[in-house]
């Protein structure tokens, strides 16, 4: 179990991040398209996406800079952002963007009745893990542009534990 700190809701049409000077949470931006996002949507405090999370990633040249991104399913709907989640680590999508790894860990919220059974990424259905690569493919997409985002792998929640333990470490290197 660990926690996960929620920026946007499935309801949420702007994409928020914490601004890491002041601590609060700021709008990034407008979504683009009508698309929303399938799954509560934030990160694993107290780590960060550096050298050892790029190390699992083979197609990264370098780590993104920011903490790990989380989504946490819930058959509840959680309408508020500003939240900490407890969660269970399920899986996740490497993905790939502007040659940076930038995993997307999948999690089901702790005592959840409909997911909370729910140990690996084969426990869902795929066509929610197929919403999830296709939100994270296309919502920084602007029109005329080539994305340049890919995911290059679906893994379970062994390797979401050693993505998660990479990012704490890269923390703990940067931070401590």
């Amino acid at each position: 179990m660990l926690n996960a700190f929620i920026e946007i809701t499935p309801f949420d049409m702007m994409k928020y991040e914490i601004d890491k000077i002041s601590g609060y949470l700021r709008v990034d931006r407008p979504l683009r398209s009508s698309a929303q996002h399938p799954a509560l949507y934030g990160f694993v405090p107290r780590t960060y996406c550096g050298e050892r999370v790029c190390r699992l990633a083979p197609a990264a040249k370098r780590g993104d800079g920011d903490p790990i991104d989380i989504c946490v399913l819930s058959e509840r709907a959680i309408t508020r952002n500003e939240i900490i989640i407890r969660c269970r680590v399920i899986g996740g999508l490497q993905m790939i963007d502007r040659g940076e790894a930038d995993d997307k860990i999948i999690s089901v919220l702790d005592g959840d009745y409909m997911w909370g059974n729910a140990r690996d990424i084969t426990d869902v259905p795929a066509v929610l893990v197929e919403r999830l690569q296709h939100y994270f493919l296309t919502y920084k997409l602007v029109p005329g542009q080539r994305s340049q985002a890919r995911i290059t792998s679906i893994y379970g929640r062994t390797h979401a534990f050693k993505v998660v333990r990479a990012a704490m470490e890269d923390y703990d290197a940067k931070f401590a």
